[in-house]
């Protein structure tokens, strides 16, 4: 029998950190770059239906989550320049920098099994 295991989900102990300004994306990549620390980034436009959605589950998961880790959540609307960074073309998007790996991912069913939703 097969087990399957969940070693591709981020943890369920973050909370969101919805960013207003380009400049706190820059620092914050800045300070990935130095610490080589995990980061999670969200794409999304509020004007679309199932990025609401999204992130509107990401709230209800946050209430019962310890908060331990940040998810970063870009807007189209207050940051558009953001979007170049990664070739965002889709949205969500959800973008996973590692110490050397950058992991982007823009299927729905996927980003719903990743953030455990």
């Amino acid at each position: 029998m097969k087990v399957k295991t969940k070693s591709s989900k981020i943890e369920s102990d973050y909370y969101l950190s919805f960013l207003k300004k380009e400049n706190d994306l820059n620092k914050i990549l800045k300070l990935q770059k130095k610490e080589s620390r995990r980061v999670r980034i969200l794409f999304i436009s509020l004007w679309d239906e199932h990025c609401s959605t999204l992130v509107s589950k990401l709230k209800d998961n946050e209430e019962n989550s310890s908060k331990k880790y940040p998810l970063y959540v870009v807007d189209t609307y207050n940051m558009p320049h953001s979007f170049v960074i990664y070739g965002t073309n889709k949205i969500p998007q959800l973008v996973t920098l590692d110490k050397y790996k950058v992991n982007q991912e823009d299927y729905l069913p996927r980003i719903y099994s990743k953030l455990g939703i």
